[in-house]
């Protein structure tokens, strides 16, 4: 029997993430996604504000 069998076992080493190049596609596509998003998030509020759509869809009656 070992003295450390029992304590925590080290985690192994993980490898450096490199630094990414930002071209120009990449960093119009970023900036249209957050158009997009922050759009979402607009209509989000503004649908919250109301009530549901529906009325419930389908009843069910209760008998078998």
């Amino acid at each position: 029997m070992s003295g450390r069998e029992g304590g925590k076992k080290k985690p192994l080493k993980q490898a450096k993430k490199q630094a990414k190049d930002v071209d120009e596609e990449d960093a119009a596509f970023k900036q249209k996604q957050k158009e997009e998003q922050t759009k979402l998030d607009e209509l989000k509020a503004k649908a919250s504000q109301k009530g549901p759509l529906t009325g419930g869809g389908i009843k069910k009656s209760g008998k078998k």
